[in-house]
């Protein structure tokens, strides 16, 4: 309870520090992850079981050599690579939009710098600190965030490609 209570805090701080535009990332973030946990979770789990069903259709077919099996092959083919790519446009679009999250923190920061800067004068450096901080802080989060996600969207986006050719070497076309 103790750990939950001083997580929350320091959350709360980094947010404070940071300015609202935080919360965009974490929303962002969060939706990036649940995302890629589903096409890991389907990749692991579903589509094994799809695949194996449709191999199982296709070698029961009494027909694989005509023109007409070529296009029902190549459209089963087809349906289940959209089915693994299912989703992976949208988590490498919230891959390049989290920096640019960050760089609207990094503006509105410096806004708060300027109107500082014309209220106070520039003599007092405390007060730019907390603007500066406003301003580096979500571009960092934006970053970190779109970095989290850019390795493992390019990994789902080969395996998925592997998957469709290793499903398509599986439905032999004689």
């Amino acid at each position: 309870m103790l750990f939950l209570q001083e997580l929350m805090e320091t959350v709360s701080k980094f947010v404070e520090t940071g300015g609202d535009v935080l919360w965009f990332i974490a929303a962002a973030l969060i939706a990036m992850w649940t995302l890629i946990i589903e096409r890991l979770w389907y990749f692991s789990q579903t589509y094994p079981k799809q695949a194996r069903l449709m191999i199982a259709q296709w070698d029961a077919r009494a027909d694989t050599t005509s023109w007409k099996a070529h296009r029902i092959r190549e459209a089963w083919i087809s349906q289940m690579s959209e089915k693994l790519n299912s989703g992976l446009l949208v988590i490498k679009t919230i891959v390049t939009i989290c920096p640019m999250i960050g760089l609207l923190g990094t503006v509105t920061g410096m806004v708060g710098v300027f109107e500082l800067m014309a209220l106070a004068g520039t003599g007092s450096a405390r007060l730019l600190a907390a603007g500066i901080s406003q301003a580096t802080i979500p571009t960092m989060a934006g970053m970190v965030a779109a970095l989290s996600g850019l390795f493992i969207s390019a990994r789902l986006e080969y395996s998925a490609n592997v998957r469709a050719q290793e499903l398509a070497d599986h439905m032999p076309h004689h």
